[in-house]
C-alpha cells in the first residue's frame, strides 16, 4: 500500500472533453484519485504543467515523445495512462528507459467500433446523409441516391482482431461473401463464422468492400497507398475506423477523382491532429486535402467517434482508473493493458511524494 494513504494520487490528464471528465470522475474507484483536467494536448511545451502529479492519462493525438516523457520524468511522473488503445504516440523504449510504467485501454468495447464501419458504409452507400439534407430543405427527389445491395457484394476485412472479427461476423449477417486478411490468421474462428482468409493481393483485388481494423505500426504506414490502392476493384468501396496513416490521402484522392474508388467512409485521417475533437465552425480549414475530401459526394467523413459510446466510455473510465491505482500501489495491471511496467522495478517507487 502507499506510504501516504491519506493523499490522493494526483493525475493530469489531456486532450479531455466534457465526456471524458464525465466518465472518469464518474467511475465509482475515482474517489481514490485526484484528477487535473486539461482542455490541451500533452506535449513537450505543455508537460511542465504536471508539476505535482505522479501519473499522466492521454489520448491518441498526446505526443509522448522522447522529450516529453523526460520532462514528465523530471517532474515525478512515474505512470502514463492511455485511455485509448493504439500507443503509437508513446515512445516505448524511452518509456522503458526513464522507468515509466505505461498502460493502454486495449478493448473498450469493440462492438463500437465495428457497429460504426458497418453504419458508415451504410450512410455512404444508400447516401443517408444526403438524403437527410435535402429532406430538412423540403427537398424530396431521389435523383442520385441510388445504392447497390450488400449481399451481392465482396466485403474484405482486413485485421481480424477483436474489432475486425465482430464486423466481419456483422457483414456475414447480410448474407455477404466476406473475405479477411491478417498476418496471424484464425482459421478455426473463420472456418466457424463461414469467413475465408485470402492473401494481401486477393483480398484487395476481389473485394467490392474494403475494411481496415489494424492498427498503425511501421509494417502497416500507408498500407493503401498509390500502388496497392490500384490494385483493387474499380468502384470499390474503402472503410477505415483505424487509424488514419493506414492510407495515403494523396493517392486516395487521386482514384477518387479518376474513378477507380467509388467511395470511401472514414472515421480517422493522417493528419487529423488539431482538427479531430475540435469545434472549427467559422474558421477556414488549413488542410486541402480533407477540404478536398469534404466536398466529394461519395466521401462519407465523421471525427474519430467509433468509439463513442456510454458502453466503451464506462469501460475506458474503469480500466484507465483501476491501473492508475493498481500502479501507485505497485500492484499487478490488468490483463492485456501493459506496455511498459516499471512499477516493481526500483524499491520503494510506489510512494507518493510527500
Amino acid at each position: 500500500m502507499s506510504s501516504h494513504p491519506e493523499t490522493k494520487l494526483q493525475v493530469s490528464v489531456f486532450d479531455t472533453k466534457v465526456y471524458d471528465r464525465e466518465y472518469l470522475s464518474g467511475n465509482p474507484d475515482s474517489r481514490e484519485i485526484d484528477w487535473k483536467f486539461h482542455d490541451f494536448r500533452l506535449s513537450a511545451d505543455t508537460a511542465p504543467t504536471v508539476a505535482g502529479s505522479t501519473a499522466v492519462c492521454l489520448f491518441v493525438n498526446d505526443k509522448g515523445d522522447r522529450e516529453c516523457l523526460e520532462i514528465l520524468k523530471e517532474c515525478g511522473v512515474r505512470m502514463v495512462a492511455l485511455r485509448c488503445a493504439g500507443f503509437n504516440n508513446v515512445d516505448l523504449d524511452a518509456a522503458a528507459e526513464l522507468g515509466l510504467s505505461v498502460v493502454r485501454v486495449p478493448a473498450y468495447s469493440p462492438h463500437a467500433v465495428a457497429e460504426h464501419a458497418v453504419a458508415l458504409l451504410l450512410t455512404l452507400n444508400r447516401k443517408i446523409h444526403r438524403s437527410f439534407n435535402r429532406v430538412r430543405e423540403l427537398n424530396f427527389s431521389l435523383n442520385g441516391l441510388v445504392g447497390f445491395d450488400v449481399v451481392s457484394r465482396t466485403i474484405g476485412v482486413i485485421g481480424t482482431g477483436k474489432i475486425g472479427r465482430i464486423a466481419a461476423q456483422i457483414f456475414r449477417g447480410f448474407g455477404s461473401r466476406v473475405l479477411a486478411y491478417d498476418v496471424y490468421p484464425d482459421h478455426e474462428w473463420a472456418n466457424s463464422a463461414g469467413i475465408e482468409y485470402v492473401d494481401f493481393d486477393s483480398i484487395l483485388s476481389q473485394s467490392d468492400i474494403l475494411s481496415l481494423h489494424i492498427p498503425l505500426m511501421n509494417e502497416t504506414f500507408h498500407l493503401i497507398n498509390n500502388t496497392t490502392i490500384k490494385k483493387l476493384k474499380k468502384g470499390a468501396y474503402i472503410i477505415n475506423t483505424s487509424r488514419g496513416r493506414l492510407i495515403d490521402t494523396t493517392a486516395l484522392i487521386t482514384e477518387l477523382k479518376s474513378g477507380h474508388i467509388g467511395g470511401v467512409a472514414l472515421d480517422v485521417y493522417e493528419e487529423e491532429e488539431g482538427v479531430f475533437f475540435e469545434d472549427l465552425s467559422g474558421k477556414v480549414l488549413m488542410d486541402d486535402e480533407l477540404s478536398l475530401l469534404i466536398n466529394f459526394p461519395n466521401v462519407l467523413i465523421t471525427s474519430h467517434q467509433a468509439f463513442l459510446t456510454h458502453e466503451a466510455l464506462q469501460e475506458i473510465a474503469r480500466v484507465t482508473v483501476t491501473n492508475l491505482i493498481r500502479g501507485d500501489r505497485g500492484e499487478t495491471f490488468l490483463d492485456g493493458t501493459v506496455l511498459t511496467d516499471c512499477t516493481r522495478s526500483s524499491p520503494g517507487n510506489n510512494s507518493r511524494p510527500s
